[in-house]
């Protein structure tokens, strides 16, 4: 079973060309209506700094600015919606890869432009697009950016912009968010929270691929597809040049006893996996998986779906079209302009 594909809801204003000067590729500020969506609850938590910064880089600059806070994660993919439907130019997600994907769910296949501020505990996807890790240099590039199409991933319904995992990943952000309540969103929490996770993983995940009709069958304590070929490199892990091609990177853990699949799983999410003794690298953009149960937990860009398979995994190639720094070069991925939790 496959998902229906996403509706492809145009935006009367760009269709029309009336925000793009002579260089198509270049967003003009002054003739757009821009709506920035701000998750106060992203790892930094410095919304009301970054409110400040965006009011004085924007106000006077766009031809109308709304900005918008949510109150909960759970309200960011109406928000986003609701300001497509109401026919912004340009929406800008202030957050972490959570809130990013949130947005671009609503705004991927349609030709509203995203803007991007990095206000999370990794901001890979800000990094992807090459917008810096600022909120200052990222609202230098909304001032004086040019758009590009960039790749997304899709999991049956729900966009991706960074990663999808099954198995042990989804437990990790469990006890992620059980740490950052305790001592606070950082790095160090997130790769504790990894090792608590995984020492009580006891038993693998069983599951198959399916790719033009060839079934393979794996047991595995984790399975990690990536989109972001910047976390791939952080990672120390093949397949970034491959993600920058437009592909999916499928990392599956090839342990079976629980002691070797506690190490190996811990390997793959920390990057210090060996191809070939510790998981098999598939290179796809449309793949299926289907695990038993069929119904499970399903992280994505840091955040956790109870979902149901079979899991459609696909590549939407430049279904978003995202505001990037003048200079930046031109790529066919989602690693875009410079290359989720």
């Amino acid at each position: 079973m496959q998902p229906s594909p996403a509706p492809d809801v145009r935006h009367r204003n760009a269709a029309a060309g009336m925000i793009m000067p002579n260089d198509a590729s270049r967003l003009d500020l002054s003739r757009a209506r821009v709506c920035v969506i701000l998750n106060p609850r992203s790892g930094r938590k410095d919304g009301g700094r970054c409110e400040t910064l965006l009011h004085q880089g924007l106000a006077g600059q766009a031809a109308a600015l709304s900005m918008r806070t949510a109150r909960r994660g759970g309200d960011l993919p109406r928000m986003a919606a609701e300001a497509v439907a109401q026919g912004y130019d340009l929406i800008v997600a202030v957050g972490g890869d959570g809130t990013q994907a949130a947005v671009a769910g609503a705004v991927a296949g349609t030709d509203v432009v995203m803007g991007v501020i990095p206000g999370g505990t990794f901001n890979f996807f800000a990094r992807d697009a090459g917008v810096g890790d600022t909120v200052e240099q990222a609202i230098q590039t909304l001032r004086d950016g040019r758009v590009q199409a960039m790749d997304v991933g899709q999991i049956n319904d729900t966009v991706f912009l960074n990663n999808v995992s099954l198995g042990a990943y989804p437990r990790i952000l469990e006890r992620r968010e059980a740490v950052y309540r305790r001592w606070g969103r950082s790095r160090i929490a997130a790769y504790l929270s990894a090792l608590g996770a995984i020492r009580d993983l006891r038993h693998p995940v069983a599951l198959k691929t399916i790719d033009d009709g060839v079934e393979t069958r794996y047991s595995s304590a984790l399975v990690f597809v990536a989109k972001s070929a910047v976390q791939l490199e952080q990672m120390g892990l093949e397949g970034a040049d491959a993600i920058r091609a437009g592909h999916l990177a499928i990392f599956v853990a090839r342990a079976r006893k629980p002691r070797q699949l506690i190490g190996s799983a811990l390997r793959l999410a920390l990057g210090f996996a060996a191809r070939g003794n510790d998981f098999d690298l598939v290179i796809d953009d449309d793949l299926v998986i289907e695990t038993v149960p069929a119904r499970r937990d399903v992280a994505h860009d840091g955040e956790r779906t109870r979902m149901t398979g079979p899991f459609h995994l696909r590549v939407r190639p430049g279904a978003l079209r995202v505001l990037v720094p003048a200079g930046a070069a031109e790529s066919a991925g989602a690693g875009g302009a410079a290359g989720a939790a």
